[in-house]
């Protein structure tokens, strides 16, 4: 919570992907924060913070449909990045390891779709 507080601080032109990561994972300034994770995730969607390729994904994908309400438009240009990621290595590898962040990526991006 600490760094969050100092987050709330900070400039939003300033933030990093881990910055966004951070604040999103704890759900907190989700309305501005979630169309810049959306404009990063449309260039890279495997955009890294500090953890593992695709963290700040994995937290987006966390977020209650109510974060994309008026998001639609977005949400729609992200999904069609997220079908054409899912289509292609290492995604639809099959021999995932079951701890591998691309597997379980997958199975979250195979659920937002859904959505």
């Amino acid at each position: 919570m600490t760094r969050c507080t100092e987050l709330r601080r900070k400039p939003l032109a300033e933030f990093t992907v881990e910055d966004v990561r951070i604040m999103l994972g704890q759900e907190m300034a989700v309305p501005a924060l979630l169309p810049l994770a959306v404009h990063v995730l449309l260039r890279d969607p495997l955009a890294e913070g500090d953890y593992y390729p695709g963290d700040l994904l994995a937290n987006v994908l966390r977020l209650p449909d109510s974060a994309w309400a008026d998001l639609r438009a977005d949400r729609k240009q992200l999904a069609s990045v997220l079908t054409e990621l899912v289509a292609g290595p290492p995604f639809s590898d099959p021999d995932l390891r079951p701890r591998d962040p691309a597997r379980q990526l997958r199975g979250a991006i195979v659920r937002f779709l859904g959505r």
